[in-house]
C-alpha cells in the first residue's frame, strides 16, 4: 500500500512539474524580451508602434508597401517603391523616405533615386529632398511646397470620380484646378536640371517663378526677375542689367 502510495505520489509530481514547465515556456513566447539580439534579420516589413498600438513607422518592400494611413486606417494608394513611411501621434501618414530604380528590356533607366518628404498635417509634402534618374532626364535637390488646409484623404477618395470623366472633361478640371493651385504649388526649388543650370527658383502663391537665379556648367550667371506669364522684367549679369 505504501509503495503504491509512493509511485501515485511520483506520477503525480511529475505531472505538477510538466505543466509548470509547459506554463514557463508558453510565459517566455508570449512575454517579448525586452531585448533582442541578432545578427542578420531578412523581413518584408516591419511595424513600429506605440504601446498602444498607434502606427508610427513602417519599413517595407514593394510587395508589401502601405496604402495611405489616415488615423490607422489604409486607404488602398498603391506606390511602386520600396521604403519607409513616418506616421504622426494620430497613426496619420505624414512624410517618408521612398526609393526604387530598374532599367527597361532594352538597358534605359526607367526609373532611379530617392525622395525624402516631411507632409503638411493630413496632406502632402511641404520639403522635399529628392534625387531622380528616369526616362525623362534627371534632376536633384530641395522642393518646398504650400499645401491648402483641406484633407488629403478628400482628394484621394475623389480621384476615382474624376478618372471615370469623360477626357475632355478631365482635363480641363485638373488644367483649372492647376492653374489655381488647388493641390498645392511649389513655392521654392534649389536644384539642378536636366539643362546642366544649378538653379534657385523663388516663386509666388500659384507656383510661377518670379525670381530665378541660376549658374550654367559653363560658369554663366545671372539673377532674373519674372512676372506671373513667364515674360522677362529684367535681368542682372556679370556684365551688368538687361532691361
Amino acid at each position: 500500500m505504501q509503495k503504491q502510495f509512493g509511485q501515485r505520489f511520483l506520477v503525480i509530481y511529475s505531472g505538477v512539474l510538466t505543466a509548470v514547465f509547459a506554463a514557463s515556456m508558453l510565459s517566455g513566447f508570449v512575454s517579448a524580451p525586452k531585448k533582442l539580439g541578432l545578427q542578420e534579420l531578412d523581413v518584408q516589413r516591419i511595424n513600429l508602434v506605440e504601446p498602444d498600438g498607434t502606427l508610427r513607422m513602417v519599413i517595407s518592400d514593394k510587395a508589401r508597401f502601405p496604402g495611405f494611413i489616415v488615423k490607422g486606417k489604409d486607404h488602398p494608394h498603391p506606390r511602386p517603391q520600396a521604403g519607409m513611411l513616418f506616421y504622426n501621434d494620430e497613426g496619420t501618414e505624414n512624410g517618408g523616405l521612398v526609393f526604387g530604380g530598374y532599367t527597361d528590356k532594352d538597358g534605359k533607366v526607367v526609373d532611379s533615386g530617392g525622395s525624402l518628404t516631411f507632409d503638411k498635417y493630413e496632406q502632402d509634402q511641404l520639403v522635399q529632398l529628392m534625387g531622380v534618374h528616369d526616362s525623362s532626364g534627371h534632376q536633384a535637390g530641395l522642393i518646398v511646397s504650400d499645401r491648402p488646409d483641406r484633407p488629403a484623404l478628400q482628394d484621394l477618395q475623389e480621384f476615382a470620380k474624376i478618372d471615370a470623366m469623360p477626357a475632355a472633361e478631365r482635363d480641363k478640371l485638373m488644367r483649372e484646378r492647376g492653374e489655381s493651385a488647388y493641390y498645392g504649388a511649389t513655392r521654392i526649388t534649389v536644384a539642378r536640371g536636366d539643362d546642366g543650370v544649378a538653379k534657385i527658383s523663388l516663386r509666388d502663391a500659384l507656383g510661377h517663378p518670379r525670381i530665378v537665379m541660376g549658374v550654367a556648367a559653363d560658369g554663366a550667371s545671372s539673377l532674373k526677375f519674372l512676372d506671373a506669364d513667364g515674360k522677362l522684367l529684367s535681368e542682372l549679369t556679370p556684365s551688368g542689367n538687361k532691361p
